[in-house]
């Protein structure tokens, strides 16, 4: 299973230096972590900071990863309650594809 660290990496490449997202975002893991992504910046960047935040997509780490992975569907998620978004729903849902691994 990835850690924080190498998830971060890989969000990292997926954004790039302009990810489209002309915003800010928190994924938010509880004790497990954060990871921010300015989209708002140029160029773009991902950190482990706990910003304040345009979207925050709040989730436990396993449920993260089997999003991930493909296991768990971002709608069936949200509608459980295992995904929880604070701010702009609009934003949060264009994160899917820098999500995938």
């Amino acid at each position: 299973m990835a850690d924080l660290a190498q998830v971060t990496d890989h969000i990292r490449n997926a954004v790039g230096e302009n990810s489209g997202l002309g915003k800010t975002v928190k994924l938010d893991f509880g004790d497990a972590g954060k990871i921010f992504i300015d989209g708002a910046s140029t160029p773009n960047t991902v950190s482990n900071d706990d910003n304040a935040a345009d979207a925050t997509v709040s989730m436990s780490w396993d449920d993260f990863m089997a999003l991930s992975e493909g296991r768990l569907d971002p709608m069936m998620a949200f509608m459980q309650g295992k995904m929880k978004i604070q701010g702009d729903m609009m934003l949060a849902q264009r994160l899917a594809p820098l999500l995938k691994r």
